[in-house]
Order: structure tokens, then C-alpha cells, then sequence
């Protein structure tokens, strides 16, 4: 299942019940409180969203995001390194080490002054990289070891789908068990509460039985209707990796035509996912179509 998405899909027959819709063999309540939505925001990245808003105007969306589910803790996926090249990952902070021909810096901290403030109103970041062909333990060591003074860090992201891209374009190289546990590894001998999260669309680029204390995020897109984004997430995703945590990303311009229907789409969407799982996940609206949807307040 690429990001098109070529699940088969039923029409929806809206039926109302007891204040409930069924989406085919989905029911969602309406209004009411999920409880297992432990972290709620937005996606950030360089290229999704201009201008770039400042640390209030964040704080501010991440905020809207986190009252539509009681309990949830605000948070961030914060991109701090993206693809520049077909085998180069750009990281958006200065280098301080040895050189690295697959990696470039920037000779400033984009990411500090939003560090800083997320520290002191309670938001979590899980910090991300799109890795291309730079080595992975390198890239967790520069970007972890730069930022874990930040209270605010709760962790590390890797989107799959560029980690070496260029051997395998559009898709990225498949992570293995052996894999999946050395980067967490990793991760957690730098601080043993921070978690490793691996991001696709498809759950064949996942590590096939290592599980340890990953979370599995989902950015399908390009789904025809709201039944579409369900099976995606619900059956295809969250209840094979179940009972690991998931996260998903949504809110792309390719699903506007049906989402934009929607009173709220950012805790609709969220809402109707997890009372369809049994896990605890996470939700996050991507920074593409975030004024469309979320105050800044700047």
C-alpha cells in the first residue's frame, strides 16, 4: 500500500444510531471522550508550512490540538533533518564534530529557540530526521546528544521512507529486526525513557517481529473518502503492530476533498481512530494544511 493508497473502498452508509455513524464496519460515537490518546498535536518540517510560525504560533495549534482529547499530553513530530540530495540529510543545526560526506549543517540552530519554549509550557517533541544515506547512529548521536538538555525531548523519529531512498526511490530500504533494535538501542543509551518511532505507510518497511518499545506511525494519504483513512489505519496498521503504540499523521491536501467536510477534521479524524483500536496512539495534523484547520495566534 503506497501513499496512493490502492485500498478498496466501500461507500459509506451513514446511519444514524444512538448518536452514533456507522462507516461501514466502523462505529464512531459522536462527542464522545477517547482515553487512549496520549499524545496530541502537529507535524513540523521545513518545507510544509510558510512562513515558518514562531514558537507562540505552534504552541498555540499544538494547544487546539491537545483539548479535543482529555488526557492527552501536547506534542510535536519536529523534523530537524530532511533530505537535501538524494544521499545527503541536511540537519538544521550547526556541526560540532568531524565531517561527514552524507551530511550537511547549517551554520545556525533553527530549532533552539523552540526548544526553549516547549520546555517551559509542557509540549513533548519527538525529534525527526529523513535519514537518506547517512548512517543512523551518527545521525542519532548529533541530533540527541545537541538537544537532550530540553526537557521538552521525549524522543527520536525516523521516517523509512527516506532512509536510503536513492537505493530504492520512492520507498526506502525496508528496516530489519537487527536494525530496528541497534537504533533503538541507541536511542535509549542516551536517555532510557526517550522512545524510537519508525514512519511509513507501509508496514512491510517495518522490522517484522522486533517490537521492544518502538512506536509505528502511519502517513498514509491520497484516500477517497473518511472509510478509506479507517481501513488504513485502523486495520491495516493499528491492529497488526497492536499492542505497540501507534501514531498517525493526516490532514494532507490529497484527502482536502473529503476531510474538509468535516467540522473539526483534526479531532474527528483522531477521535474516530482511536475508539476503533485497542492501543494507545498518538495523533498529529501535518504542517501542510495547518492554517486551514488550527490557530496560530500570532
Amino acid at each position: 500500500m503506497k501513499k496512493e493508497c490502492s485500498l478498496v473502498v466501500i461507500l459509506v452508509f451513514g446511519i444514524c444510531l444512538s448518536c452514533s455513524i456507522i462507516f461501514k464496519k466502523y462505529t464512531v460515537k459522536k462527542d464522545i471522550t477517547v482515553y487512549n490518546v496520549k499524545y496530541a498535536g502537529v507535524r513540523s518540517s521545513r518545507y510544509g508550512i510558510r512562513p515558518f510560525p514562531g514558537p507562540e504560533g505552534w504552541q498555540t495549534a499544538v494547544e487546539k490540538m491537545k483539548t479535543r482529547f482529555e488526557g492527552s499530553t501536547a506534542c510535536a513530530i519536529w523534523i530537524v533533518g530532511t533530505m537535501r540530495g538524494k544521499k545527503t540529510c541536511g540537519l538544521e543545526f550547526p556541526n560540532e564534530g568531524q565531517p561527514d560526506s552524507n551530511i550537511v549543517f547549517l551554520d545556525y540552530d533553527k530549532h533552539e529557540p523552540y526548544l526553549q519554549h516547549f520546555d517551559t509550557t509542557g509540549v513533548r517533541v519527538f525529534l525527526q530526521v529523513e535519514p537518506a544515506n547517512a548512517d543512523m547512529i551518527r545521525l542519532i548521536d548529533l541530533v540527541l546528544n545537541r538537544y537532550k538538555h530540553h526537557k521538552c525531548v521525549a524522543g527520536f523519529g525516523v521516517d523509512v521512507e527516506w532512509y536510503r531512498e536513492a537505493d530504492n526511490p520512492d520507498w526506502g530500504v525496508k528496516v530489519n529486526d537487527k536494525l530496528a533494535e541497534l537504533w533503538e538501542q541507541r536511542v535509549k543509551s542516551i536517555d532510557p525513557e526517550y522512545r524510537l518511532f519508525l514512519k511509513h505507510w507501509d508496514r512491510d518497511w517495518m522490522p517484522p517481529t522486533y517490537r521492544g518499545d518502538l512506536i509505528f506511525v502511519n502517513d498514509s494519504q491520497g484516500m477517497k473518502n473518511f472509510n478509506g483513512m479507517m481501513d488504513a489505519f485502523v486495520e491495516y496498521w493499528a491492529d497488526y503492530f497492536k499492542p505497540s503504540m501507534v501514531f498517525f499523521q493526516y490532514g494532507y491536501r490529497r484527502d482536502r476533498v473529503w476531510w474538509q467536510k468535516l467540522d473539526f477534521p483534526p479531532g474527528e479524524i483522531g477521535s474516530a481512530v482511536a475508539q476503533n483500536i485497542s492501543q494507545d496512539c498518538g495523533v498529529f495534523w501535518v504542517d501542510f494544511t495547518l492554517k486551514d484547520v488550527l490557530p496560530f495566534g500570532e
